[in-house]
């Protein structure tokens, strides 16, 4: 088994709640996105995360405006919808509670 797999898979599992947190904050750019994200240590690339707001754009959790650019083209900023907030609510508590199960399990050492 291959560790960098499972730190991948592991990481791919919350980035979709890492986003609409960020996006339940206000509406945001892609690149300002993907800085909160190094930010925070989850490094990801826009071939990563424009699919992903898109998938989450279908699903009816994200919006988007255009906003023109005094320095090149339009620029599209995202915003959780009151279903994506709704939906990013229900991903925190079944986070807290994996994690609260995860942390008794690792203290049982």
């Amino acid at each position: 088994m291959n560790i960098e797999n499972v730190k991948a898979q592991m990481r791919k599992g919350i980035l979709e709640l890492c986003i609409l947190s960020i996006l339940d904050k206000g509406e945001a750019y892609p690149s300002d996105i993907l800085k909160e994200l190094k930010e925070s240590k989850l490094i990801v690339v826009e071939g990563t995360l424009y699919p992903l707001l898109n998938r989450l754009k279908n699903s009816g959790l994200l919006t988007y405006r255009w906003e023109e650019s005094t320095s090149g083209p339009p620029r599209k900023y995202y915003q959780a919808t009151e279903l994506g907030k709704s939906f990013a609510s229900e991903m925190e508590n079944t986070w807290d509670n994996l994690h609260e199960a995860v942390q008794k399990i690792r203290k049982k050492k």
